[in-house]
């Protein structure tokens, strides 16, 4: 390792950079839906990231489908990804991928960061993901000012829809994991240090019931109700909860009905299901479109279901293994013990997985309590996370770690 030390030094020498940076993102409202807060969050990443040369793209994706209250059907928009390729024609590349987008809308109370303490910032997306944002933009700076950059290739891809499934992305992540070696995500790991390894798949779905309306006191008989037949279908979908290990299914979100004398005719469900396995998936789908089935026929009524599996199970096969053991090496270099264990989240790094890429998808940042107005960043982890990958994308250009053996033919891009 002492020939990356002065590179590793270096990074030590960025940690106020660093904190300034992920504070002043966190500060952008880039919640998935608020195309506008993405377009800014897009401006202030392309000024970060271009002083490393390259390529550099913005690329509009494709609207996703969402399903209204109403129960149309809509297009809606999404903001651009960011990619940025080098040196496409090296013997190797990797992937180094993360999202900009938040949980946080713009209506959200929760939009701007506050230290808690001298190593604890509170703020919307400063473990995830915009701490990892600032740890990937070092460890590449780290690695270009190295002996052994020129060994390497490779690609940034930063997508604005992660948060919502990345819908409008996938299709750019199947490509980027047929031009790479190996990927490297930048999700935050747990407050501990320790990452994640294999995990769950999911899938979102929006159950629209319609039935038929009436009078509720002269014509009750006559009506339809779909408020009480899709209380019976959500109650039929929890029933499976519990009969099969790693899948579980979650009515999140109801809308419908109307006036108390109105017998309703429209109501819907919107629902989230994980699973372990494919087989999980195939069961989950099969019970759920039995449960759609008896409520239609027992309640003379329509029932559509809308949406899609979008995160396939990420499994750990022997290739995920030994990126996992050979970034323990390096952590270990550095003096940190790090370990991975399954998680029920799901991120990029399943499509990954799925494409046929092996990868580690919780470099980021440690911090915690995610997804909620409590959410926080360890600052010391800027910098620790950093180096940890800059030593890992050195010693990969060294040819000290082993890279994987290609999943297929790989895409060639212009760098």
């Amino acid at each position: 390792m002492n020939a990356f030390r002065p590179t590793l030094d270096w990074i030590d020498s960025q940690h106020a950079r660093m904190v300034e940076v992920v504070q002043g993102w966190s500060a952008i409202n880039s919640g998935s839906t608020n195309t506008a807060g993405l377009a800014t969050m897009l401006t202030a990443l392309r000024q970060a990231f271009t002083p490393l040369g390259g390529r550099l793209e913005e690329i509009d994706l494709a609207p996703r489908e969402v399903v209204r209250d109403d129960g149309t059907v809509a297009s809606e928009p999404l903001g651009k990804a960011l990619r940025l390729t080098k040196q496409a024609d090296a013997r190797h590349r990797v992937l180094l991928a993360i999202h900009m987008d938040t949980v946080f809308g713009p209506d959200h109370p929760f939009q701007r960061p506050r230290a808690i303490d001298a190593n604890t910032v509170n703020g919307p997306g400063v473990a995830d993901a915009k701490g990892g944002l600032a740890i990937l933009l070092v460890a590449l700076e780290a690695l270009e000012r190295s002996p052994v950059a020129d060994e390497i290739g490779f690609q940034v891809l930063i997508n604005p829809d992660e948060e919502i499934g990345s819908p409008g992305s996938a299709p750019l992540l199947d490509e980027a994991a047929q031009w790479a070696d190996l990927g490297l995500l930048y999700e935050p790991a747990l407050a501990d240090g320790t990452l994640a390894g294999a995990r769950k798949g999911s899938g979102n779905f929006t159950a629209v019931v319609r039935g038929r309306a009436a009078h509720a006191g002269r014509a009750f008989d006559e009506g339809r109700n779909a408020v009480a037949a899709l209380a019976r279908f959500i109650a039929g979908i929890d029933a499976l909860n519990g009969r099969r290990a790693g899948a579980t299914v979650n009515p999140a979100r109801v809308t419908g009905g109307s006036a108390n004398n109105i017998v309703p005719d429209l109501a819907l469900v919107h629902f989230n299901l994980r699973m372990t396995t494919p087989q999980d998936r195939d069961w989950l789908w099969t019970e759920i479109e039995r449960v759609r089935a008896q409520v239609a026929a027992e309640d003379d009524i329509d029932i559509d279901i809308h949406g899609r599996f979008t995160r396939p199970p990420k499994l750990l096969n022997r290739a995920q293994e030994q990126l996992y053991e050979a970034l323990a090496q390096c952590g270990s270099e550095l003096g940190l013990q790090l370990a991975w264990k399954a998680t029920g989240g799901c991120c990029d790094g399943n499509n990954l997985a799925a494409a046929g890429l092996p990868n580690i998808d919780t470099l980021g940042a440690r911090g915690g309590a995610i997804h909620s107005p409590d959410e926080f960043l360890l600052l010391d982890s800027l910098t620790e996370r950093a180096k940890l990958s800059a030593l890992f994308l050195m010693k990969l250009a060294a040819g000290e770690i082993a890279w994987p053996e290609p999943a297929g033919p790989r895409m060639e891009k212009d760098g």
